[in-house]
């Protein structure tokens, strides 16, 4: 009798560059240690960075060919014939129009201030009315949109499950595209919406409404699969730090910070019976990514640096009973 199918969730957090690369050195170690594809997974969260890199996997791109595309290295024959179909990509760092100044707070946000205050972060509010960026997502979003074009005509969302999470402006609440009753969109604009950093990306218009950067909620949105039936969910989040890190820099504040969010969100998903492994940056990781995370230089390295840690941490086998499902 054959073993039923599991259940895999892949949680992909917030990051920028250096976070995709601390991706794909993740996914990378865990296709070489355990055999298993991320791009079968059955439900991908995707935040920010983790948006993007969720869609390249929806679209077909293995986590290695990730991986070498982020380190100008060969990739197969498949994965270079799909990036080969990626739009041009215009220029993304270089902003456009006068400075803006920061928004009021919208009514609807100052109604679920009275009506919610607990279900309002401190960080979301910040996002929200932080002043709009001037650099227009569509400048690399068109990129990606030109290649969904051609591998899902007529189509603008996967049939397999991804999850994008960003945040309205209108009353800093998470929305999760792609799911249930969220506002239709294509996913380029869904991982713009996603990967829209205040101050420095454009809102991106949706539904008549302004969307950004889904890691002011939350830089890995973990707990938004909490009601679904797995058997197990992997956590890749660039943003916080790994308990046995040791490097005193200017972000461990942050870092720890965020890891104490994500923990949160590992205890919703472990109470609703879900078993949880979570890959967060050790410390030679976070040298290599350094303190700019749109820094393109450091991707290679990351990568490396990402697949080592992972591939030790995997070796040690604290986790390995959960992890022998991915080889089931």
């Amino acid at each position: 009798m054959m073993s039923p199918v599991k259940r895999i969730g892949l949680v992909l957090g917030a990051g920028g560059l250096t976070g995709q690369a601390f991706h794909a050195g993740v996914l990378t170690a865990l296709a070489e240690a355990t055999g298993w594809d991320p791009r079968h997974a059955s439900v991908i969260v995707g935040t920010s960075a983790g948006a993007g890199v969720g869609a390249y996997l929806r679209l077909g791109l293995s986590g290695p060919d990730l991986g070498s595309m982020l380190s100008t290295e060969p990739m197969s024959d498949a994965g270079a014939e799909l990036i080969g179909r990626l739009g041009p990509s215009g220029d993304w760092e270089t902003p456009i129009g006068p400075r803006n100044w920061p928004r009021p707070p919208h009514p609807r946000l100052l109604a679920r201030a009275i009506t919610r205050p607990f279900a309002i972060r401190p960080e979301a509010v910040l996002g929200v009315t932080f002043p709009p960026g001037r650099v227009p997502t569509e400048s690399w979003a068109g990129s990606l949109r030109e290649l969904t074009r051609t591998e899902w005509p007529g189509v603008e969302w996967p049939a397999e499950p991804l999850w994008i999470c960003t945040v309205r402006m209108d009353d800093a609440s998470r929305v999760v595209l792609g799911r249930g009753n969220a506002p239709k969109t294509d996913v380029a604009t869904a991982v713009a919406a996603s990967a829209a950093i205040p101050g420095y990306f454009q809102p991106v218009v949706i539904d008549g409404h302004d969307y950004v950067d889904g890691g002011v909620h939350s830089p890995t949105n973990a707990d938004v699969v909490r009601k679904e039936k797995l058997d197990l969910v992997l956590v890749s989040s660039p943003m916080s730090t790994s308990r046995n890190a040791r490097a005193l820099t200017r972000s461990l504040p942050v870092r720890h910070h965020f890891r104490i969010r994500l923990g949160q969100e590992v205890r919703r998903l472990r109470r609703r019976g879900i078993p949880v492994v979570v890959f967060q940056p050790s410390a030679a990781d976070q040298a290599a990514m350094g303190g700019k995370a749109m820094d393109p230089e450091r991707n290679a390295a990351v990568v490396r640096a990402s697949r080592e840690t992972t591939l030790r941490r995997l070796e040690r086998g604290r986790h390995a009973e959960r992890l022998a499902m991915l080889a089931a």
